[in-house]
């Protein structure tokens, strides 16, 4: 096998190359202004460290995959193109009424208790770029009113004349009969064919958004249009660049979804969250390499921390309806739990609250951290964890970034010591403090709405800060176990080389699988059945269109259950791809019965008000080969002498404590290290802070564990005298 996939997040693009048995990870600063560029430096990295050029690399790989956040910054940055609108005459206020209260979706839970006071978005499409057109079909899809061609000429010429750079076509009841949304599309192209107004792209909303909610599907395909040019280009530059260096397969993409799929069968809305996404991907991966039931995964890295749930059993978490920046889609993701707290997070004081604040600004990499000494003036987590002794200013990502040291202390003074009137080191304990309660925070929120106690779960902390702030954060949540998995600085690059090529469609439907009125199973067999075969094939006739064989083509089906009209909805994965008889109706419902009883407590179920199907979906899939972990090892042995000893700085302790430093490159598997100790890799820093312990794995990977026999303050106190 040799592949590389590439995790390009808001501070560092993370680069893991794969070359048969070697394994290889290197970084680069995110160059946002071009992708390509930092991607290029990440992977000459590795080349280098292979001892190959970069043609033959490219030349000779099976694979790129390529996750990325393109699509969240050209939301931020609001750089799309002006987009027109068509549809159903009579809706044409359905966007900008937004249900009502739309204008509530992405604020925080305390705007939202004031949704007067609630600033609201400037709209992706404003009034003038929206235009009506003459047509009906009714809920069952049939044509109640055919398409007006003439009408719909005029209104596309209006649209255009108003300046239109790209055409979404969102129609009443098209996911039940998309055919007028496919002719207007026609008729669009013989208006404006390419050689006249360019290649403006038309998204229909039935192809974005394959379940019923207008406005959600119409939002769904306005984001997505918006997105497009700069991720087709984008993305585009950087297969060509790859072409230009000798590789000609196609690029794979990394989806929302948990899957990849080559650039031609990805649409812009799939990809927006797809770096985190590899990460949830690889942590499922290490659930079952492991044999560990329960993580909470943890993504810290430079500008956000990413936050998933794992259960194992192939149970997974959507979000069915997420809201992207300020808009509510339509569009199935993985749930992730997303806070602006990385290492680039920055801390102010704020007078209002009187009390610091971290986050969600970020410094990001340009110009970054003020210890960067790039310009930055804002202190940072990064320079708090740099002045209570956590980093080494000389070995930063391998000593490629010198930290200053200085620049932190005169950044944290300016902006919060001579606010408090307190030292530098206390602002800093105060940040780090600040930082790892919010994600605690965070991650208790995430575990409770799925009905899971934080304490049964192990803590999974991986990118570059994940491995330097757990304790802090497990401490808070009562959590004793935490894994530092293999590669963990790019985790997520990791998950990326994982992924199996998968596409996924999906119907909404309504289906009574127990009514509780006449309480009587499902029988409509063959109804059932048909939607679960045209899913199938739809998606069997994309991975063809991809070059995948068919005897290759895998699917499983996952079914949106609830218990009468509650609005908490299930995923469960069915364990039966037919329904022809009453057996298999039963095993389905006891498949849904254990799962909710699994998440919400055995006894919660509640069947007396009739069990519903919402969505079938259908996910298409190709198997592909593994990256391998290696499994902890169960030997312990003792620790190696630490390389230095430097004094650090902890939340619940007055005075400095001289702390043991060690290198991954000395420590041999099984080596048990006490805390306090700092662990140093290139890319990132294991911080085992007092009553924790270390036992070191394969891969740089690690279990930290509360060490209860080790913890108590008189031991701590004679062992880990400071220097004066």
């Amino acid at each position: 096998m040799k592949q590389v996939s590439v995790d390009i997040g808001g501070t560092f693009t993370d680069c893991f190359l794969v070359w048969d048995d070697i394994y290889l990870e290197t970084k680069a600063l995110t160059t946002h202004h071009n992708l390509a560029l930092g991607f290029m430096e990440a992977l000459e990295q590795a080349c280098k460290e292979l001892g190959k050029d970069i043609r033959t690399v490219l030349s000779q790989l099976d694979s790129v995959r390529y996750a990325t956040t393109l699509g969240t910054n050209a939301l931020i940055e609001r750089k799309g193109p002006k987009i027109g609108l068509l549809t159903t005459a009579g809706y044409e206020s359905q966007v900008p009424l937004s249900r009502g209260r739309g204008y509530g979706d992405g604020l925080t839970p305390q705007e939202q208790q004031d949704l007067p006071a609630g600033q609201r978005p400037e709209p992706i499409v404003p009034i003038p770029m929206i235009a009506g057109i003459r047509e009906r079909i009714d809920y069952k899809g049939d044509i109640v009113m055919p398409l007006d061609e003439e009408h719909l000429r005029q209104q596309i010429r209006h649209l255009v004349d108003r300046g239109t750079q790209a055409f979404v076509v969102g129609l009443v009841n098209s996911v039940v009969n998309p055919v007028h949304e496919r002719r207007v599309e026609e008729i669009l192209l013989e208006e404006y064919p390419t050689h006249m107004l360019g290649a403006i792209p038309v998204i229909l909303s039935h192809q974005v958004a394959e379940r019923k909610g207008e406005y959600v599907r119409i939002t769904s395909a306005i984001l997505d249009a918006y997105l497009h040019d700069q991720m087709y280009h984008a993305l585009s530059s950087l297969e060509m660049t790859l072409k230009e260096y000798g590789y000609n397969k196609p690029m794979l993409v990394v989806h929302n979804i948990g899957g990849m799929a080559q650039l031609n069968s990805t649409h812009a809305l799939q990809t927006i969250h797809s770096g985190p996404t590899a990460g949830i991907n690889a942590a499922e991966h290490l659930s079952e390499e492991f044999n560990v039931g329960h993580l909470v995964a943890m993504d810290m890295g430079g500008t956000s921390c990413d936050i998933g749930v794992v259960v194992g059993g192939g149970i997974r978490f959507y979000d069915f309806n997420p809201v992207i920046d300020r808009w509510l889609v339509s569009v199935p993701m993985l749930h992730l739990g997303i806070i602006g707290a990385g290492g680039g997070s920055i801390a102010r004081y704020d007078k209002t609250l009187k009390h610091i604040e971290v986050g969600p600004a970020s410094a990001g990499s340009e110009p970054g951290p003020a210890c960067f000494d790039r310009g930055g003036i804002d202190p940072t987590v990064t320079d708090a964890d740099l002045i209570l002794g956590y980093l080494d200013p000389e070995y930063y990502a391998e000593g490629h970034i010198a930290l200053n040291k200085k620049r932190s202390e005169f950044a944290i003074r300016e902006a919060i010591c001579d606010e408090l009137d307190i030292s530098v080191v206390e602002a800093a304990r105060q940040i780090k403090k600040k930082v790892d309660t919010n994600m605690a925070h965070a991650i208790f929120k995430e575990l409770g709405v799925k009905g899971y106690d934080p304490k049964n779960f192990t803590l999974l902390a991986y990118g570059g800060n994940g491995p330097l702030h757990c304790c802090g954060i497990a401490k808070v949540l009562d959590i004793e176990k935490i894994l530092i998995p293999p590669f963990s600085p790019i985790f997520s690059a990791v998950g990326a080389g994982i992924m199996n090529q998968v596409n996924i469609h999906e119907k909404s439907v309504f289906m009574n699988i127990y009514d509780s009125n006449t309480r009587s199973l499902f029988k409509e067999y063959d109804r059932f059945n048909s939607i679960v075969e045209e899913l199938e094939e739809e998606g069997k006739e994309e991975l063809l269109r991809q070059g995948i064989p068919e005897e290759a083509i895998q699917h499983r089906l996952e079914l949106d259950m609830r218990y009468g009209n509650q609005l908490t909805q299930t995923s469960v994965i069915s364990p039966v791809n037919r329904l022809n008889n009453m057996a298999e109706v039963l095993e389905l419902v006891n498949s849904f019965s254990v799962n909710y009883g699994e998440r919400f407590g055995e006894g919660s179920q509640q069947p007396e008000a009739g069990i519903r199907i919402n969505t079938i979906r259908v996910l298409s899939f190709i198997e592909l080969e593994r990256v391998e972990f290696k499994k902890p090892i169960e030997d312990q042995t003792e620790a190696p002498k630490p390389v230095s000893k430097r004094n650090c700085y902890f939340v619940d302790i007055d005075e400095p404590v001289l702390t043991n430093v060690y290198r991954t490159q000395l420590i041999q598997p099984g080596a048990v290290i006490e805390g306090p100790a700092l662990v140093e890799s290139p890319r990132t820093t294991y911080l085992i802070e007092p009553g924790w312990k270390l036992i070191m794995g394969e891969q740089n990977s690690a279990w930290i564990v509360n060490n209860l026999n080790n913890s108590s303050s008189d031991k701590f106190q004679t062992n880990t005298m400071a220097v004066k």
